[in-house]
């Protein structure tokens, strides 16, 4: 009986700590200067290469991104700058102005 209950418990031990996976976090991430669906496929596409992003879902008519990470590799910050880089606002991180700026015309906010 003993060694049945040691073998469990050391295989318990295994599954739950060893499970080397970084927890899964989601950040709603505001996106007011994205315009169309071009857009929205280049930030999805864009945070879709960074490691540790999991998911990505872009919302047009609502104007936010909601990004699905694992917390141990990446954090909201690096996103938003990878947005900004992209040429968008997102949260409180203005875009990067080159990058806006290389953006075609339907991407741009009228009057910015």
């Amino acid at each position: 009986m003993n060694k049945k209950l040691i073998t469990l418990s050391l295989a318990l031990g295994l599954i739950f700590g060893c499970s080397g996976e970084a927890e899964n976090k989601t950040a709603e991430i505001a996106l007011n200067t994205i315009q169309c669906g071009m857009c929205t496929d280049k930030i999805a596409s864009g945070l879709g290469k960074l490691e540790g992003v999991v998911k990505v879902d872009v919302d047009l008519e609502k104007k936010i991104g909601k990004v699905v990470y694992k917390a141990g590799v990446i954090n909201l910050g690096v996103i938003e700058k990878a947005i900004a880089a992209i040429g968008y606002d997102a949260n409180n991180t203005p875009a990067e102005p080159k990058a806006y700026s290389e953006l075609d015309m339907c991407c741009k906010v009228p009057g910015k």
